[in-house]
């Protein structure tokens, strides 16, 4: 794979690197924004079908209680027993039981779908904790969900990794700026394979798709602030500057290997520890 070159692109200016920083954070947020939609279509598939059943479930109830009642009011069983069969309640007694656990996966959904949110939600920290890089790619797989199963088949071959020092919610921006990219390069019929590894000290994922494949001349110039190949109102140039600030930030490297129509992987290597930032908490499990 193609090592990109040192970061001979960045500007030195006070001034222009102030104007730099602003922009980098505008694509973070504009990168979040991009979620939105999707992220509601997630949200609000489950939530549909857990009102459809809660309604559902009212009904139950209703007849639920109207048995219960029947049984203070005669003292036949066969008339009970007639009762229930005429409310259906062999049938509702098991559709019960198939809602509440529907409902429970839905509500599990949201909920891990709000987890991945809060991952996200801290963008600009800037401590360095244990995290499980495995955690980074699934939490973003899931919120980018809507758009990669209308476009992607989604292959995972993960290795075995300890825990890495780094920055977790600025590792989600990197695999949902390298996820975007893939995706806009995929034609009909589309795959996406995420893998992880270990080398010695340094941890790496890798992101590879089937699409289009980036022409030879563009790849040393693939990390530069505002170069794309995307048309015209379709990218910024900025997402792969902003990954590739990331990290240099973390000390790691990013390695990108593509041939026209055959697609492209991009491989990000990253230590294990951050010397500077002392010994590393492990990351609260809350939220996974």
């Amino acid at each position: 794979m193609n090592p990109i070159p040192p970061s001979r692109h960045d500007v030195k200016s006070p001034d222009l690197e102030q104007v730099s920083r602003q922009l980098l954070q505008s694509e973070k947020m504009a990168a979040i924004g991009q979620l939105a939609a999707g992220v509601a279509h997630e949200i609000n598939n489950p939530i549909g079908y857990v009102a459809s059943n809660l309604r559902t479930l009212v009904g139950y109830v209703e007849v639920m209680l109207k048995i219960i009642d029947q049984t203070e009011q005669t003292d036949s069983m066969s008339e009970l027993r007639a009762v229930k069969k005429r409310l259906e309640y062999g049938y509702i007694r098991e559709d019960v039981l198939a809602l509440m656990a529907e409902s429970e996966e839905g509500i599990e959904r949201v909920k891990g779908i709000i987890a991945a949110l809060r991952d996200f939600s801290h963008i600009d920290e800037e401590t360095f904790i244990a995290a499980d890089l495995h955690h980074c790619l699934d939490t973003t797989l899931q919120l980018m969900n809507n758009e990669l199963k209308y476009r992607a088949q989604v292959i995972k071959a993960y290795g075995k990794l300890p825990p890495v020092a780094c920055m977790p919610s600025q590792i989600n921006q990197v695999v949902l700026n390298l996820l975007t990219n893939a995706v806009h390069t995929l034609g009909g019929d589309g795959c996406i394979t995420l893998r992880t590894g270990l080398a010695g000290e340094l941890a790496w994922f890798e992101i590879e798709d089937n699409g289009k494949g980036i022409p030879e001349e563009h790849l040393p110039r693939l990390f530069e602030p505002f170069f794309t190949t995307k048309p015209v109102g379709e990218g910024t140039g900025l997402g792969l500057a902003l990954s590739y600030r990331i990290v240099e930030k973390h000390r790691g490297r990013i390695e990108v290997e593509s041939q026209t129509g055959q697609g492209s992987r991009f491989r990000v290597w990253l230590p294990l520890e951050q010397p500077a930032a002392g010994p590393t908490k492990p990351q609260p499990a809350e939220g996974r």
